[in-house]
């Protein structure tokens, strides 16, 4: 079935941060939604490329040689194998693009793993 999403009404049906909600796939691509707040972990994705568009707030983006923050509308790719720290200092709202089944801990198992994203 073709439905269209609405990201701020996705965004509306969750509040826990560092939980991605699956809201669409492209092929054997997901696309996530998140709320962050606060540090995530050091990780990195072996095997895929990841995607972080801000929809709404400021994230920041720390990778060992540098920080890149990025503002609404702002999207930045992570190449795979690049080790980076989501850093939330107030709420924000990101769209995830990401290969079927990434890891949000990437290369990191810990209490934060979600293995399987619920779908809104």
């Amino acid at each position: 079935m073709i439905e269209k999403v609405n990201i701020r009404e996705k965004f509306a049906q969750f509040q826990e941060p560092w939980s991605p909600k699956l809201v669409a796939e492209v092929n054997d691509t997901d696309i996530k939604l998140v709320r962050l707040i606060g540090e995530f972990i050091w990780h990195q994705h072996p095997e895929e490329d990841e995607l972080f568009l801000v929809v709404e707030g400021r994230l920041l983006l720390e990778l060992r040689e540098r920080e890149v923050w990025l503002e609404p509308g702002e999207l930045l790719v992570i190449p795979r194998g690049v080790e980076h720290r989501p850093v939330a200092p107030a709420e924000v709202l990101v769209l995830l693009v990401e290969p079927r089944g990434t890891l949000n801990t990437g290369n990191v198992r810990n209490e934060r793993t979600i293995p399987s994203p619920e779908r809104i």
